[in-house]
């Protein structure tokens, strides 16, 4: 019997790439035998080295936006001798389609969307009503009935030998609890909860005796800065930046040995979910009911109720007025609370 092979065009962001671990399981659950390999960005294809699922990522070439079709053909040449059965595009626009139409790709699946109805030939319609999550709009992508399969949360691998590492090389004290906290996210200030509010439950936590762990990337480093600018330095014992200084695959594996995270709705928010770390996330602008920390250790604080489109904060800073609203001492009594009830 020939063992299935299926690519998968995967999405750009990291938190959705986490949450496509979701249809990976979904897929082997139906199919235990199939091969899955992803194609998508560098940033976000690191994830998937910590998903058991996945047999190989392909680094696609494409900047953010740009069109290359030029470059998406000769990808297709490259891929096109493993001679896959069949494809999924998980994004809806037609320039994603078309490495798999290049390839040749027999079965191609996808919804519809942006005018791609030659390129995916296993079209499906989305059902808002019944795919309220991005999560379910994912698995459905496989799904062979109206019906959707019970969803399987993701669940990254982590690396006991890279945990000791950064141990070892943050010379980090583990008889002190550890607080991740990420302070950035995509978009600008309108998703991030304040770095002076982030100040202040850090200096709260330092002052009891904890490790506190700013995690993020290069960008976040000026966020960071802020929020170190405003500690006291005589109680900062215990604080660690790491923005831009560890992987994406670091920040899986720290998170992992974190007791508790606090964050904004980002893609860190979803790997530390992933992971299974006590996580209280902080929205403002975005939909906690549409892309929610996929953990049942996971609280969300909202100020506001429903859909807000607008992202462009415009409180001071460029902060969204429903996270401003969102004060330093709430938080703390949610942190007090959700660590008594995760111990």
């Amino acid at each position: 019997m020939n063992q299935p092979k299926l690519l998968i065009i995967g999405p750009s962001w990291v938190g959705d790439m986490v949450m496509a671990q979701s249809l990976f399981k979904t897929i082997l659950n139906q199919s235990p035998n199939t091969l899955i390999d992803v194609i998508a960005p560098e940033w976000s294809l690191a994830v998937t080295k910590r998903m058991p699922e996945v047999n190989k990522g392909i680094v696609s070439p494409m900047k953010h936006g740009e069109l290359g079709i030029m470059k998406r053909f000769h990808l297709s040449e490259w891929i096109r001798p493993n001679k896959y059965d069949r494809a999924i595009v998980m994004t809806r626009s037609w320039k994603a389609a078309l490495i798999p139409w290049f390839a040749g790709i027999p079965v191609r699946t996808g919804y519809r969307g942006e005018m791609r109805y030659f390129l995916i030939n296993d079209m499906r319609t989305m059902d808002t009503k019944v795919l309220n999550q991005t999560v379910k709009r994912f698995v459905a992508l496989d799904s062979l009935s109206n019906q959707l399969p019970v969803i399987e949360p993701p669940s990254l691998s982590v690396s006991d030998e890279n945990i000791a590492i950064m141990i070892e090389t943050l010379n980090l004290n583990l008889k002190k609890p550890i607080m991740a906290i990420m302070p950035g996210a995509e978009y600008g200030p309108a998703k991030q909860w304040p770095s002076d509010y982030f100040a202040e439950v850090a200096q709260t936590y330092l002052s009891k005796g904890w490790n506190v762990c700013i995690l993020g990337s290069a960008k976040d480093s000026q966020v960071a800065l802020e929020i170190k600018a405003l500690l006291h330095k005589k109680n900062s014992n215990g604080l660690y930046d790491l923005t831009g200084k560890t992987t994406l695959l670091d920040a899986i594996d720290f998170l992992s040995l974190s007791n508790i995270a606090l964050t904004n709705d980002s893609g860190l928010m979803h790997i530390a979910a992933a992971v299974d770390t006590p996580l209280l996330a902080l929205y403002g602008p975005t939909n906690p009911e549409f892309t929610p920390p996929l953990s049942k250790k996971a609280k969300v604080l909202r100020k506001t109720n429903g859909y807000i489109r607008d992202r462009k904060g415009p409180g001071r800073k460029g902060y969204h007025e429903s996270l401003l609203k969102l004060r330093p001492q709430e938080v703390l009594n949610e942190l007090e609370v959700f660590i008594k009830e995760s111990q």
